[in-house]
């Protein structure tokens, strides 16, 4: 590569949300997430050669990246039409980027592993059938550590940011409000609370790496924090972005409101 590739953090949407009819009544909830998805790798000078992507649906107790060459699709998703669970993603996957990422962590002292057996899961394969609908490029999917633990998870990241000079688009696949229980209840108590966390995410991203590591780790005592994320494993993926991004700035370049809650999408470099 002739060039650095950025690092995301994206919303990944609600389930096979992108590929059903729209919900009675928004008929455009998820039509901006969409464009942005797709339009993802439009603006980058050249194509990644993989993408190594974190999902909010993944936990093991080290890191584990998936291995396999050719990995299936796990619909780990219930109650949706039928189509949705034919959905096929066929993107190879990369063994060798695998045991790359492995060794990057070890070095940095941060014991990890490989998992040669496990698919995609749909914080995968739905946003990436939007980014990459040929799936050509080889995917890698790496775990969180279920300790969730922010500053573990910017460790991560910051020992993965030498592939984004070696052809790896690195994305943290979650969502910025993730509170299923009030999602369609547009509680105005609640998306009070979440305009001011989402605020704060944006001011995050965008500070140096050392202020935007200290703010990403206590997340937890920013306003509106424990409401937009009951469960952090889907904003736990920001702080893995955030590691790779480096001294590179971040911005919003992402933002909607979906039933109501504000949803944003992070670009660093």
């Amino acid at each position: 590569m002739s060039e650095r590739l950025p690092v995301w953090f994206i919303p990944h949407g609600g389930g096979p949300c992108f590929f059903m009819d729209p919900p009675v009544g928004a008929p455009n909830a998820w039509t901006k997430m969409e464009a942005y998805l797709r339009g993802l790798l439009k603006g980058l000078k050249e194509r990644p050669r993989a993408i190594l992507i974190v999902s909010g649906h993944w936990l093991e107790p080290r890191a584990t990246f998936g291995a396999s060459k050719a990995p299936p699709l796990i619909y780990d998703y219930q109650g949706f039409p039928r189509h949705t669970y034919e959905l096929k993603f066929p993107a190879p996957g990369d063994p060798a980027l695998a045991r790359r990422g492995r060794e990057l962590l070890e070095k940095a002292g941060i014991s990890a592993g490989e998992d040669a057996e496990r698919g995609y899961d749909h914080g995968v394969f739905i946003p990436l059938l939007l980014v990459e609908p040929h799936a050509d490029i080889p995917v890698v999917q790496l775990s969180l550590e279920n300790s969730l633990d922010p500053a573990r998870h910017l460790a991560i990241g910051r020992a993965l940011e030498p592939l984004r000079e070696e052809g790896v688009l690195i994305v943290g696949s979650g969502m910025s409000f993730h509170n299923l229980h009030n999602f369609y209840r547009a509680d105005p108590r609640v998306l009070q609370l979440a305009e001011k966390f989402d605020a704060f995410l944006t001011d995050a991203v965008a500070q140096d790496e050392e202020a935007r590591a200290r703010a990403l780790t206590k997340w937890e005592e920013a306003p509106g924090a424990r409401v937009s994320q009951p469960h952090e494993d889907h904003l736990l993926p920001l702080m893995v972005a955030a590691g790779a991004a480096g001294s590179d700035a971040g911005a919003r370049d992402f933002h909607d409101h979906v039933f109501g809650a504000p949803i944003s999408g992070f670009r660093f470099g």
